[in-house]
């Protein structure tokens, strides 16, 4: 507790000094709805997404504080479509993203990210399946999985083409907004 302050904002909420600040909750909130609001614009091309590549680009961008933006995508997610099987795997299925991320933060290579970001979309039917075998069991996992094989192809490549082409720009971006917004 040395060392921490807590400030008192006008709403009654309560925000440690060197945690996370009014400005930046603000921040973090709109970079979640935007991760939403993207993925929605994209809804008609099944399984070309951009929360990858956004997912990235904050964890890059803000180290820890990038669950916060993914904490705002979620609950939208949740929100706008209620609590399904689909769905309750977000809960933990992109921690495995960030946590990659995380991992590899020191990588200097787009195609480095590329593959991360393709492989992790190829993975993502299996990443999903634990839901359907805890709900289902073994053949209903391994069915629901084979049958979206197709669909977790496409989702490599969206996610291979746009980590190769958009992450560096989103990069500029961020570290732009980060300068101007954020400690």
């Amino acid at each position: 507790m040395e060392n921490t302050m807590n400030l008192h904002l006008r709403s009654g909420m309560t925000v440690e000094k060197n945690g996370i600040g009014g400005r930046e909750l603000v921040a973090f909130a709109l970079l979640g709805a935007l991760m939403f609001a993207l993925k929605m614009v994209l809804a008609f091309m099944p399984n070309i997404e951009p929360v990858s590549l956004l997912l990235i680009a904050y964890t890059l961008t803000f180290g820890r504080k990038a669950l916060w933006p993914l904490c705002v995508y979620i609950g939208l997610e949740f929100m706008m479509w209620g609590a399904g099987l689909w769905n309750i795997n977000y809960l933990y299925i992109w921690l495995i993203l960030y946590g990659l991320t995380r991992l590899f933060r020191n990588m200097n290579s787009a195609l480095g990210w590329a593959v991360l970001s393709g492989g992790f979309g190829l993975l993502f039917g299996l990443l999903c399946a634990p839901v359907y075998w805890v709900t289902g069991g073994w053949g209903a996992a391994v069915s629901w999985w084979i049958a979206g094989i197709p669909l977790d192809l496409v989702h490599c490549v969206g996610n291979f083409t746009a980590a190769l082409f958009l992450l560096k720009p989103c990069l500029v971006v961020l570290e732009r907004l980060k300068k101007q917004f954020f400690r």
